[in-house]
């Protein structure tokens, strides 16, 4: 896996990361774009959804969307790495409730890498609510 990141300005505070395949990411150090550590967060919950996604539809739930809202709580001191890592579902669809926790769980405790390298510096939790 390689990613390239660039320059997208002369002042050196806006980057454009982009995959082998050719798609891109915007970041900045100014506020202008989403910030690195921001992008962590959109790791996690892009990744563990789509597990939940796939375990759901496995379990032939009737999964039609799904929100991710992450609250990320980082230290004060630099580094400023995260401490904890929360990952709010929201389900959409006729999904029964042990099967969402099942597929949350198993995400985010054996399937996701980004969640489980994040939880070697942070607390990584999860909680989910179902919406029919």
């Amino acid at each position: 896996m390689k990613i390239t990141l660039k320059t997208t300005d002369d002042t050196l505070d806006h980057y454009v990361g982009i995959n082998e395949k050719g798609h891109e990411i915007n970041l900045s150090g100014d506020g202008t774009a989403m910030g690195p550590m921001e992008s962590l967060l959109v790791a996690a919950a892009g990744c563990s959804t789509i597990d939940i996604v796939i375990f759901l539809k496995k379990m032939r739930q009737g999964i039609t969307n799904v929100e991710v809202e992450v609250e990320g709580t980082r230290r004060e001191e630099v580094p400023r790495l995260y401490t904890d890592i929360h990952l709010h579902y929201k389900i959409y669809g006729e999904v029964k409730e042990k099967k969402a926790a099942q597929a949350m769980e198993m995400s985010l405790e054996k399937y996701c890498s980004v969640s489980l390298m994040l939880g070697k510096a942070a607390n990584i939790t999860g909680s989910f609510e179902l919406i029919a």
